[in-house]
């Protein structure tokens, strides 16, 4: 069969052509590649934090390990601690506190206590959390340590407990002092201790108001009426620290905690936490990428009295990425060289690496999911063999 030729200047034309769709098809690529992520928003903020709550991950952040005052930002571990007592059972929601008269007479923020009264230990939580209440934190310390003096030793031992490496506490209530400081990481620390592990008392802080001694008093934490997903946690302002908000929400089954400190106003804290929380939503997204106990691969056994051991993770593993990034997630298996017997249940035996785009994100150590004894003398004389031919 005969083709037609084809004239040098229609090959030029086709050429052309060919060249010019080339050149109008390099932008379409490109918009069906991932949005690069854009820069977290800058918050008129003396410090600040974003992490996801079950991964860890930082979001955003400027100077987190910056050492402040946290004025009524104390008052979580306050919180915290009369928790750690209540799930101990050394004390109880509805057993009565003497107030004293140290207690009534603390300054600023107060649930309204009055000296010489009985109050129960659930007001008094409440009074702390919802009111922010001087007084509340006062009567509290004192019934569980005696003293304010000894409540601040298990405080300070409980934020080194915590891993709270800027913190020091000098009081219950968050009034200043130069000995009373902590951080963001630390804030964001003690947050999540809560949210984890006191889930009851979790609750209190979405109460929107709390009435003692017929004062009806409104949560200052304002984003609970601006934001439904919004359902904690604490303010917290003197002249020195500003005014500052540790926050968390809930959106399609993520949590985020967002620590702001040091912002101009009650107006300004709300509206920067609003944009820290806005951010990590809208670019971020949490996934399990491994569950606990799941066989993730195996591995060869030499020496034992079974050859195959399966890998996986203790607990639940999760991973926060931008959006885009879980299309193009792999994982990269890589055990040790040799594995010999005995092994025991959770010995680490080899990692799972998590790439995006061939950049490591995420490296998780694999542990075995079985025993496996030491085998008799025919097999292990059997695999010495083997090994040596390998």
């Amino acid at each position: 069969m005969m083709f037609p030729r084809v004239s040098s200047s229609r090959r030029l034309f086709c050429m052309g052509v060919l060249s010019l769709l080339m050149f109008l098809l390099v932008p379409v690529r490109a918009s069906l590649a991932a949005a690069p992520l854009p820069a977290a928003p800058l918050l008129s903020a003396n410090s600040y934090l974003l992490i996801d709550f079950v991964s860890g991950k930082v979001l955003a952040s400027k100077e987190p390990d910056k050492q402040i005052e946290p004025a009524s930002l104390t008052k979580l571990m306050t919180a915290y601690i009369v928790s750690e007592e209540l799930k101990r059972g050394s004390v109880s929601l509805d057993e009565p506190v003497m107030v004293s008269a140290e207690a009534q007479a603390m300054p600023g923020s107060r649930m309204f206590i009055e000296a010489g009264t009985l109050v129960t230990l659930e007001d008094l939580l409440r009074g702390l959390i919802i009111q922010s209440g001087n007084d509340a934190s006062v009567a509290l310390a004192e019934h569980i340590a005696a003293s304010e003096r000894g409540f601040v030793d298990m405080m300070n031992r409980t934020a080194e407990t915590l891993g709270m490496t800027g913190t020091h506490f000098a009081n219950a209530s968050g009034l200043p002092d130069p000995e009373h400081y902590t951080t963001a990481n630390d804030l964001a620390l003690i947050a999540s201790a809560i949210i984890r592990e006191h889930p009851e008392t979790y609750e209190l802080y979405s109460e929107r108001e709390f009435t003692y001694n017929d004062i009806t008093q409104k949560n200052r934490n304002t984003l609970l009426w601006r934001d439904e997903s919004v359902d904690g946690m604490k303010t917290g302002h003197t002249n020195a620290a500003g005014y500052c908000l540790v926050a968390s929400a809930v959106r399609d089954n993520m949590r985020l905690i967002s620590v702001v400190l040091g912002t101009s106003s009650d107006k300004a804290r709300i509206a920067e936490s609003q944009k820290l929380l806005n951010y990590g939503y809208r670019f971020f997204q949490t996934r399990q990428v491994y569950a606990a106990g799941e066989q993730i691969s195996q591995a060869r056994v030499w020496m034992g009295e079974q050859e195959n051991l399966g890998l996986g993770v203790a607990e639940d593993k999760y991973l926060t990425l931008p959006r885009d990034a879980f299309d193009t997630l792999q994982s990269r298996v890589e055990v040790n060289d040799y594995i010999r017997a005995p092994i025991r249940i959770g010995q680490e035996v080899g990692r799972s690496v998590l790439l995006v785009n061939d950049e490591i994100v995420s490296e998780v150590p694999l542990l075995a999911l079985q025993k496996v004894e030491e085998g008799g003398i025919f097999t292990r004389m059997k695999h010495s063999i083997q090994r040596y031919f390998q």
